[in-house]
């Protein structure tokens, strides 16, 4: 009897979060955004407090960053999904209020007029160790999929979210795609990390190295979910197959793909394989094979069959980790001043714009959007969608960039540091991090979470598991979901903001 109403219950589950059809292009990429906004909004309330207080303690830092970053998108996910874009409209007057505020208090430039003070901030210098909009890209999609895979499971996430069952856009289809592109970008090939080490051959051996961790976990994950008979979305990636296979075949793939290709030509090769892939899609029985098997009858008998989605897909996401580390090695070219960095926005903004009108094209004239398949329109969308977030990020940096500038002594983790263009300036922004700046960014649950963000991946899926197995999600009122989801979403950024503070880096390579 115990053993029937489990098998119902994960039936019950099962069907829950499976036959969506997701919802519209636009209304992901306006949840996309309101994150990178909230982000601007966090810099500069800390930039207002510091008028008020020299110094937070981490227990006041981690309050911030959760209400700015965690609070909204667990609300966007959940109670305000309908309300998207008067959210934004509340982000913006905020944000604006909170400018308007550190420019009236304003240390620098006090009675100079803002055309002068804009003419200033054109010629100085943005210096940090790493390009602060690439790791709040990483940060956003990690916490974005850490609630959007408990969220699903509560009556109050809205159905058109979910990951869709062959075609559409479902808000959750872009996490996987989302998270490959921004590991693609600081990849080791994108941060020259072997580039002094010799030959092509020691950094295969440590490509292959590196995988072994996935492998472990992508096994575990199967047995533990086989043996606890926790519910499944079959058509994901079939029976076998997990996230964890993905990621280890697209990193043997492209590991091999960037020995052989320059990394300035990561493009072409991202459009070949996709072009090529969806060739294959439309004149050969490869499509028939990934939605019905080798038989034409939905078998799941043989390791291809079982795996059918999650094995053929995998060209997607290679092609999607190409175009990754194609915007990385962009990304990371060396350039300092507000001038380029305004130039690289607008590139990749433009880009991004160029990319969402080639989904138009190819939605109406070849086929729509496949999680299922990784078919060539959800590349350009994934694509699109990931340069729209990271030149909604850059846009921030540079406002934020603004307001430091005006502000003396104003230090926020996670961001540019204006370096004005003169001698003094130069030799000492040659210790590019102060010890006070060095004290704020250890308070600063961006960098934890970044540090650690397989671990933080990893944590939210055990702990998925665990409020699964003790919650009755299914029959959950609205108020009891939300407050699961916030204290499952703190604990998990706790443990992460606390690994940071002990500054632990924990690898599995």
């Amino acid at each position: 009897m115990i053993e029937e109403e489990k098998m119902s219950q994960k039936q019950m589950k099962e069907a829950f979060v499976s036959n969506h059809n997701g919802t519209s292009v636009l209304e992901v990429t306006q949840g996309l955004c309101l994150p990178a906004f909230c982000i601007l909004c966090r810099g500069l309330l800390i930039i207002l407090s510091q008028y008020l207080c020299s110094s937070h303690t981490w227990r006041t830092r981690l309050f911030i960053d959760f209400v700015f970053l965690i609070v909204p998108l667990v609300a966007t996910l959940t109670i305000l999904s309908s309300f998207v874009l008067l959210e934004h409209l509340a982000v913006i007057i905020l944000g604006a209020g909170l400018f308007y505020q550190i420019y009236c208090r304003r240390t620098y430039y006090a009675r100079i007029p803002v055309q002068k003070i804009l003419e200033k901030f054109l010629k100085i210098s943005l210096e940090s160790e790493y390009v602060p909009a690439i790791s709040c890209f990483r940060v956003i999609n990690s916490a974005f999929t850490a609630v959007a895979i408990l969220a699903v499971d509560f009556p109050l996430f809205p159905r058109r979210f979910a990951k869709t069952e062959l075609y559409g856009t479902g808000a959750m289809d872009f996490g996987v795609g989302g998270f490959i592109f921004g590991t693609a970008m600081v990849c080791p090939e994108v941060r020259r990390k072997y580039a002094e080490e010799g030959s092509r051959f020691y950094y295969l051996t440590k490509s292959l190295y590196s995988v072994w961790p996935l492998v472990f976990l992508g096994i575990g994950r199967l047995v533990i979910i086989k043996s606890i008979g926790y519910q499944e979305h079959l058509t994901e990636y079939g029976v076998h197959w997990n996230f964890f296979f993905t990621l280890m075949v697209v990193k043997l793939i492209t590991s091999l793909l960037l020995i052989i290709f320059p990394l300035n030509k990561s493009w072409i090769v991202a459009i070949s394989i996709i072009v090529l892939y969806q060739l294959a899609l439309d004149f050969t029985p490869l499509k028939r094979l990934i939605l019905y098997g080798t038989d034409g009858s939905g078998t799941r008998i043989g390791l291809l069959n079982a795996n059918r989605e999650g094995i053929i897909s995998t060209l997607g996401y290679v092609a999607i980790h190409m175009a990754g580390v194609q915007t990385g090695s962009y990304m990371f070219k060396k350039r300092s001043h507000v001038k380029d960095w305004i130039k690289v926005t607008y590139c990749i903004l433009l880009t991004a714009i160029s990319l969402f009108i080639s989904l138009y094209i190819v939605q109406v004239n070849v086929e729509v959007v496949s999680r299922r398949m990784a078919n060539l329109a959800f590349c350009i969308w994934i694509v699109a969608s990931s340069l729209i977030l990271l030149s909604s990020l850059l846009v921030g940096d540079i406002i934020l960039s603004f307001a430091k500038f005006l502000t003396k002594g104003a230090i926020v983790p996670c961001s540019w540091k204006p370096v004005q263009p003169s001698a003094t300036s130069k030799k000492h922004s040659e210790s590019l991090v102060s010890e006070a700046e060095r004290k704020e960014a250890s308070l600063c649950l961006i960098t934890a979470m970044n540090r650690n963000q397989l671990v933080f991946f990893l944590l939210s899926n055990i702990t998925t598991g665990l409020i699964n197995l003790m919650v009755d999600t299914l029959h959950s009122s609205t108020l009891w979901a939300l407050i699961v989801l916030n204290l499952y979403m703190f604990t998990n950024c706790l443990i992460i903001f606390v690994l940071h503070l002990q500054d632990k880096t924990i690898k599995f390579w």
